[in-house]
């Protein structure tokens, strides 16, 4: 997988590039990471609803392609687009996923926090009274019986540290993940962040972690290095 260290990047234009990326990439093109952050930015997934744009104020709203409703891009979150030939690297969508929020869960783990899946959200979670316990959360994906339904998200005590919303176009992926290590996270409060009422956000910094917004990016991009290859 060849890494892009992109910078402070338009989010327009990252977000053509990965189209262009994909739609003439062949069975012999490389996989990619690119690592960047954007400036202040809300972007509405497929399902978004309008009315979870609550106060956007002066910050763009851009309509995307990808999974999910309404989220929060700008400087100081570490947004990874993992450009991935599911066909090749032998896993389906499912598993693809499971595979990003496992390499924010060991970023995480690399600051001593500990990171959970909550069922029938995608993303990653900290406790907030106590973001470093390494107890399992009742409210994580549990092993369901034939037919019952997926459980409402229960954010009970919960902060997201980290939004995932996906394209697939041809067995190869986009859009990707972000991962809020030390930002303005006020404008999360215009929105109802990945379409759920009160849900809190927070980032490394808030939960008392000291890293550079470089110094995690680069972690990241280790572990996603990793757990996506096939």
């Amino acid at each position: 997988m060849i890494i892009r260290a992109l910078g402070l990047v338009s989010y327009d234009t990252t977000y053509q590039a990965m189209q262009a990326f994909t739609a003439e990439r062949t069975n012999d093109t490389p996989d990619e990471l690119w690592i960047c952050e954007h400036p202040p930015v809300f972007t509405q997934g497929l399902a978004g609803r309008e009315d979870h744009l609550l106060a956007p104020g002066d910050i763009p709203v851009v309509q995307t392609n990808r999974g999910g409703q309404v989220t929060f891009h700008g400087p100081g979150q570490v947004v990874a687009y993992p450009l991935v030939n599911l066909q090749r690297a032998g896993y389906y969508v499912k598993e693809f996923v499971h595979r990003v929020e496992e390499a924010v869960i060991r970023t995480l783990a690399t600051f001593q926090v500990t990171g959970h899946r909550v069922a029938g959200a995608p993303g990653i979670y900290v406790r907030l009274n106590d973001p470093f316990s390494h107890a399992a959360l009742p409210q994580r994906p549990q092993k369901r019986s034939p037919g019952e339904p997926a459980p409402i998200p229960d954010f009970t005590g919960l902060g997201k540290i980290a939004a995932l919303g996906i394209k697939v176009s041809r067995h190869c992926t986009y859009h990707g993940v972000a991962l809020n290590v030390a930002m303005d996270l006020q404008p999360f409060q215009r929105i109802n962040p990945c379409g759920y009422t009160g849900l809190q956000t927070v980032d490394l910094s808030t939960i008392g972690v000291t890293v550079s917004r470089d110094g995690a990016a680069q972690v990241l991009s280790q572990k996603l290095g990793a757990t996506l290859s096939p």
